[in-house]
């Protein structure tokens, strides 16, 4: 939806739906990729799943496609985790990837309520190694430090956006 398209990343805890708040409260278009374009899926195969694992977590590619496509907007954020983000981050203008300290996410993630993600121990504890590993987030995404006030993570990234 935008002529330039950036994708907001990060494991579970680090901010990417209050990003995505912040950015739309400011007038931006941003895009809340975990509800707006999120499914259960073979991240194989692409076809839907029954249940919720986190590994099933997937991004319509072909409503991506569509969205960056679009130029209607002068800029739009995508934001949330995909695991089938190698198949569109080519897409992107650039990535950004929200970083915390891991006393700042178990903080987080302790606010958390048992029916939202991240709010079972055992959830926690496959966030906190995804967490140490950054196995499921972009590798060449640009580092944003999200422990800092949410106005100034998101200027940061509205920064190096030129925007």
């Amino acid at each position: 939806m935008g002529v330039r398209n950036y994708l907001v990343e990060g494991v579970s805890g680090t901010g990417k739906t209050s990003v995505c708040a912040e950015l739309r409260r400011r007038g931006y278009h941003a895009v809340d990729g975990d509800l707006e374009l999120a499914y259960q899926g073979d991240p194989r195969t692409g076809e839907p799943t029954e249940g919720m694992r986190h590994e099933h977590h997937l991004w319509h590619v072909d409503r991506v496609r569509s969205l960056v496509a679009d130029r209607g907007s002068a800029v739009t954020f995508f934001c949330g985790g995909s695991r089938n983000f190698p198949e569109f981050v080519d897409l992107f203008d650039g990535v950004f990837v929200l970083e915390i300290d891991p006393g700042t996410l178990r903080r987080r993630l302790d606010g958390r309520p048992e029916g939202e993600w991240g709010g079972r121990q055992a959830e926690r504890d496959l966030i906190a190694r995804l967490h140490r590993t950054k196995e499921d987030v972009p590798r060449d995404g640009t580092v944003v430090d999200a422990t800092r006030p949410l106005a100034r993570v998101v200027d940061e990234i509205l920064r190096l956006t030129g925007g």
